[in-house]
This record gives C-alpha cells, sequence and structure tokens, in this order.
C-alpha cells in the first residue's frame, strides 16, 4: 500500500507530521524510523516501505519541523550537505527524542497496530534510537551507526528493552576511540546487542549512497529484522 504523511501530535503542544507506510492487511506492529539528517527523503520512504512489507506499521516522524518543517535533502546534492549539517547542529536532541517518544505512542494506540512499538534510526537517527530505548517505552530498538553515542553511556542503565547496535568500524563520524567507549560501556550490558563492521563505512546501509555496502546493508538488515521477530515490535 503506498504511504501517506499524517499528524502527530507534538509532546509540548501543537503537531508535526510523519511518513506511515502500512502492511497490505493494514495492521501489525509498529515501527518508527529515525531519520538522518536529510528528513524524510527516499531513503526513509523506501525503509518504511520496507518494514511494511515485513508486517509492520512504520512511521517515520519529521524531527527537523521546529526548524524546517517538511524539509527533504538528498546526499547525493553537494548543496544540500551543508543545509543538513546545520541543522543537524541546531537540532535539541531532548526535543527530539520527546517527539520521538510522542510518535511512537500515536503509532502504538493507532488502530491495527498490535499495541507493540519499536524503533530504528541511523546516524542522527542511531544516536536517538540509542536515546529512545534509554526514554520511552519501546518494545525494541536497533541504531544503525549511531553519532555521539560515547557522550551519552550514562543513559544506559535506562534501557527498557532490548537494543541492536550496527557500528561501521570504518565511520569518519564515530572514530576508533569513540567506539571502542561504546563497546566497553555497553558491552557488558545484557539489554544490548553490538554488531561491527570492519569494512564498512558511515551510512553503508544507505542505497544509492556514497558508502552503501550492500553485503554489510544485507547482513545487517537480515540481523534487524530476526532481531525485531525474537523481540517482538
Amino acid at each position: 500500500m503506498p504511504g501517506k504523511m499524517i499528524d502527530i501530535k507534538a509532546p509540548d503542544g501543537g503537531a508535526f507530521q510523519g511518513f506511515l507506510a502500512v502492511p497490505e492487511g493494514g495492521g501489525g506492529g509498529g515501527v518508527i524510523v529515525l531519520q538522518e539528517i536529510f528528513g524524510i527523503n527516499y531513503f526513509m520512504r523506501e525503509t518504511c516501505h520496507r518494514l511494511a512489507a515485513q508486517g509492520y506499521m512504520a512511521l517515520c516522524p519529521d524531527l527537523f519541523w521546529r526548524q524546517a518543517p517538511g524539509i527533504e535533502l538528498s546526499d547525493m546534492a553537494e548543496g544540500d550537505w551543508g543545509r543538513a549539517f546545520a541543522l543537524y547542529q541546531g537540532f535539541d536532541m531532548d526535543q527530539g527524542v520527546a517527539d520521538a517518544g510522542a510518535a511512537l505512542e500515536q503509532l502504538r494506540g493507532r488502530q491495527g497496530c498490535s499495541g507493540k512499538v519499536g524503533a530504528v534510526g541511523y546516524c542522527l537517527g542511531g544516536m536517538l534510537a540509542y536515546l529512545v530505548a534509554a526514554r520511552t517505552k519501546a518494545d525494541a530498538s536497533v541504531g544503525y551507526y549511531g553519532v555521539g553515542i560515547q557522550d551519552s553511556l550514562n543513559e544506559a542503565a535506562n534501557i527498557s528493552g532490548p537494543h541492536m547496535m550496527h557500528i561501521a568500524e570504518l565511520d569518519q563520524f564515530v572514530p576508533p576511540e569513540a567506539q571502542s567507549a561504546i563497546k566497553d560501556g555497553l558491552g557488558g550490558n545484557a539489554k544490548v546487542t553490538i554488531h561491527s563492521y570492519a569494512n564498512a563505512d558511515h551510512a553503508f546501509a544507505r542505497t544509492g549512497g556514497e558508502h552503501f555496502d550492500a553485503a554489510c546493508a544485507e547482513q545487517a538488515n537480515a540481523r534487524s529484522s530476526e532481531f525485531f521477530a525474537q523481540h517482538p515490535a
């Protein structure tokens, strides 16, 4: 079924939008898709459709709405990178997590949803997926190459549901010392599963991107699918 934009109630009043894709049957478990720094673009919509094909109601909230609602940027357009980084630098992480939590709970209560809702995020969204795991009632969560997690390891004790991380060892935005800190800080946490990809760079799962790695993306996506199947969302 084709996806559509829906309204999401903001936790502090007002509303913002999100892209929703649902399975052919119209219902199932829920997954919120947490964006990269490019807004709800082709990859975010593609991810929602892929999850819908697996039987999930997938909702990608517009987390840049407080700065530039409805913005859609491309990782392949040179001029868009500057705008994307400016939005990232102006992004309020705490407010973003609150907005993501509002989207999660709205999806949980949506007609057709099983009541189980997880989260998956990429880049900025990978960091958000980690914080969502710690600050919301997400049933399960997955983060791809999250940026900045090493600075929020104190949140790990609050993770309530199972959380999976995909780390790219050649990630230019998560240097080796940050990767080591993450693995050392979270390695003993029974709620956290970490997978590391030796030859992969940042955004290896973004189809069509500069560092897209089909083999690593396929492996990571398969692990994520199995993870959500084991810990139903």
